[in-house]
């Protein structure tokens, strides 16, 4: 048997080959012959989040394993838009390389210093998102040119698009003059929050309790963006502390030979606060 390629570049052909045959509609997986974009999308997401979670943790084997099955997604978008007649891989990585060299003319043309490296990114995105605007426009598609927030895809997951639109709507000055009134508006939404609460119950006051609570959410948003803290990171990490507290009242419980169903929240509290104390000593919080 020959020896496997080792080269990036021979290892990426192999990969790409290796999906043109899993796609073929005689020899291939029926499977994945049977795939479509809105079919593998899901997956896309997923494996981004995968990518993530072990990088959250630290563990650069499962980081390696994720991110080749990241790779693996763009592969396959790219070998179904090639059947399509769309485009192929190459396209992809050229297209990337292309916006790679255009949005950073500080190291490939040696225009300007790396001070104005953030301010030449952003500007060359605006130019980029009304050159798309136009070219949507030209065929016909339902867009503008002024669009302020092309781009910002839909389908991005919530948190996630609300930091983009609200970034967006920064850089053209719609925002807050700094954190206070930033914090004013969580205090102001949570009160509001409070009054559909203590409102009597029925339809119309369970729809505005639901736009309250998304009007709450979206200023908590805004609150980590003027914190720089990255709102999807952090409730990754409080759903991990979270886990790691009720493992250890699992832990406490089985110890006591009893079920949790059993058990009383005080007693239940016990063990939580004994792992928030742990965390504490070990430097958590």
């Amino acid at each position: 048997m020959a020896d496997a390629p080792s080269s990036a570049e021979e290892q990426l052909s192999r990969l790409i080959a290796i999906m043109a045959r899993l796609r073929d509609p005689e020899r291939g997986c029926p499977w994945d012959v049977k795939q479509s974009f809105g079919t593998i999308a899901p997956y896309t997401i997923e494996e981004a989040y995968e990518v993530a979670d072990a990088i959250e943790r630290g563990d650069m084997d499962d980081l390696k394993d994720e991110l080749g099955d990241l790779l693996l997604q763009v592969v396959f978008h790219a070998r179904m838009a090639e059947e399509a007649g769309h485009f192929a891989f190459a396209d992809v990585a050229r297209a990337i390389s292309e916006k790679l060299i255009r949005r950073h003319p500080h190291v490939f043309d040696g225009a300007g210093g790396a001070l104005d490296a953030k301010a030449t990114w952003e500007a060359i995105k605006a130019d980029e998102r009304k050159a798309k605007a136009e070219r949507r426009g030209a065929s016909g598609l339902e867009t503008s040119p002024r669009d302020l927030f092309d781009g910002i895809g839909a389908g991005l997951p919530a948190l996630l698009r609300s930091t983009k639109l609200q970034g967006r709507a920064a850089s053209v000055g719609f925002d807050w003059p700094n954190v206070a009134p930033v914090l004013d508006k969580v205090d102001e939404e949570l009160a509001e929050l409070r009054a559909e609460i203590a409102a009597p119950a029925g339809p119309e006051t369970d729809k505005r309790r639901f736009e309250e609570f998304g009007d709450l959410m979206f200023v908590v948003v805004n609150l980590g963006r003027w914190l720089d803290i990255d709102p999807e990171a952090a409730l990754r990490s409080a759903n991990a502390k979270f886990i790691r507290r009720m493992g250890e009242v699992v832990k406490g419980a089985e110890e006591e030979g009893r079920k949790l169903e059993e058990m009383r929240l005080d007693e239940m509290g016990v063990y939580w606060d004994r792992a928030k104390a742990r965390e504490r000593e070990q430097g958590g919080k």
